[in-house]
């Protein structure tokens, strides 16, 4: 008993510190992140931008989005095609915003390990689990869409090739996440009560 309040008492003081290998875990997660927003950075101005270029030239539209291609979606008619590259759009801008917000966390430091059940954790639970569950609702739509544009005889490429599959991963991911933050609102809570009984 004696030996957990001291521990306690080193984590509350500060003097606790991350062993080498967290600071080389957090290191290759920083660095892992960088590089997967700059690929959704590149994705999501790549879809703006070639949806901008085909009001100049339709013909192109073979060759955009890593050829993929979206002619018989474009011919059947253009509110259907900038509809669901809308919402290929908004996925892809939605995923680089995510891994933005845990760049910023990593980055600046703010949550810390030695005592991680603070405020500023929670909300960034809270904004990672809420950016997921969008993410997965738009997937659902924009796969829905397409699906309904299949039916109408429409030639897509698949979910995957959209970049709208995944959708239930993201849903499942983010209710885990709701729950997590509940679980930082309970030990927050708990912390201080227990800050204030010292």
């Amino acid at each position: 008993m004696k030996s957990v309040n001291i521990a306690s008492n080193e984590v509350s003081q500060g003097s606790w510190k991350p062993s080498p290998k967290t600071k080389v875990i957090l290191i290759l997660l920083y660095i892992i992140t960088w590089i997967i927003f700059v690929g959704l950075s590149i994705e999501a101005g790549g879809f703006i931008t070639n949806a901008v270029f085909v009001l100049v030239k339709p013909d192109a539209v073979p060759y955009l989005w890593q050829q993929v291609d979206l002619r018989d979606l474009l011919q059947y008619g253009h509110g259907f095609f900038f509809t669901l590259v809308t919402i290929i759009g908004i996925v892809t801008v939605l995923k680089a915003i995510l891994f933005y917000l845990i760049i910023s966390i990593l980055h600046n430091k703010k949550i810390k390990i030695e005592q991680p059940f603070t405020n500023i954790a929670q909300r960034f639970i809270l904004r990672i689990a809420s950016l997921s569950l969008l993410i997965g609702l738009f997937s659902i739509i924009g796969a829905k869409g397409a699906a309904w544009l299949n039916a109408q005889g429409v030639k897509l490429p698949d979910l995957e090739s959209l970049h709208l599959s995944g959708a239930d991963v993201w849903i499942f991911m983010s209710i885990a996440l709701f729950v997590v933050a509940y679980i930082f609102k309970k030990g927050i809570e708990l912390q201080t009560e227990q800050d204030l009984t010292v």
